[in-house]
C-alpha cells in the first residue's frame, strides 16, 4: 500500500462528501428517513467522528508509546483491508463505539467543518505515517490490530462504506 496514494483516495472521498452537503436538501438533511435509519446529518456526524478518531489512532501507532504486541488484525480486519470493502453484511456498530461516538443531528455547517478538521489531521499524520521507524498497533474494536498505515486505509474504506448508506436515504426522500 502506498501512503500517498491513499491519501489522494482518501480526500478524494472526501470531495464527495463536502459536494453532497450543498446538494441534499435543506428540509430533509436532519429528517429520519421513510423507513427509518439515520438521517443525513447523523450519517455526517458518524463518519466525521469515526475518521477523527481513526486519524488519533493512526496517529498513536506514530508514536512510541504503544504497548508491543505480536497481535495483528483479525479475519474481518484482514478481508476489508485486502477487498477494500466491508464484507457483504450489515453490522451493527459495537456498543461502545456509539457510546463513545454517538450519531448526532448535526448542521451542514457543522458537517463542513468535521470535513476540513478531517482533511487537516490527515495532512498532520501522513508524514508521521511514512517515517519508516513508526511501526506501532492500536486495536480496533472490530478488526483487531492496526498500523497507522492500515488505519489511513480503513478510513478510507469506512467512507466509502457510508456513501452507499447516503445514496440509500437519497433513494428514500427520492433525491
Amino acid at each position: 500500500m502506498k501512503i500517498t496514494d491513499e491519501r489522494k483516495r482518501t480526500e478524494a472521498v472526501l470531495d464527495i462528501y463536502r459536494s453532497k452537503v450543498d446538494t441534499i436538501p435543506d428540509n430533509v438533511w436532519d429528517r429520519t428517513p421513510p423507513g427509518g435509519g439515520w438521517s443525513f446529518a447523523e450519517v455526517y456526524s458518524h463518519i466525521m467522528q469515526g475518521t477523527l478518531l481513526s486519524t488519533k489512532a493512526a496517529e498513536r501507532c506514530t508514536q512510541s508509546n504503544c504497548r508491543p504486541t505480536n497481535n495483528k488484525m483479525n479475519l474481518l480486519g484482514r478481508f476489508t483491508l485486502f477487498f477494500g470493502t466491508f464484507p457483504p453484511v450489515k453490522l451493527k456498530e459495537p456498543a461502545r463505539v456509539a457510546e463513545k461516538m454517538p450519531a448526532l443531528k448535526i448542521t451542514k455547517e457543522e458537517a463542513r467543518n468535521m470535513i476540513i478538521k478531517c482533511r487537516q489531521r490527515l495532512e498532520a499524520i501522513i508524514p508521521l505515517i511514512l517515517n519508516p521507524e513508526n511501526h506501532g498497533r492500536i486495536a480496533h474494536p472490530r478488526m483487531g490490530m492496526m498500523t497507522a498505515g492500515q488505519w489511513l486505509k480503513f478510513i478510507r474504506i469506512h467512507l466509502q462504506h457510508h456513501l452507499k448508506q447516503i445514496k440509500r436515504i437519497e433513494n428514500k426522500f427520492s433525491i
